[in-house]
């Protein structure tokens, strides 16, 4: 089963990661509530695939669609 993620690639722009760091900071978590935080993302970003480089396989060419196709 295909699970349908947020973002298309792992990789993020300083710009979102700064608004991220942002809205993060002075919340108070106790530590367990982080440990439940930081396991539960390292599971969702085992399946979000990094971005492609120039050269590299395309997205469709990994699945085997065909956009040229008809």
């Amino acid at each position: 089963m295909e699970k349908n993620y947020k973002r298309q690639w792992r990789e993020l722009s300083d710009e979102h990661k700064e608004r991220i760091r942002q809205s993060s900071l002075n919340k108070r978590l106790s530590s367990v509530h982080k440990q439940h935080i930081a396991q539960g993302m390292k599971d969702y970003w085992e399946g979000v695939p990094h971005k492609p480089n120039e050269g590299d396989i395309t997205m469709d060419e990994l699945i085997g669609a065909n956009p040229n196709k008809k």
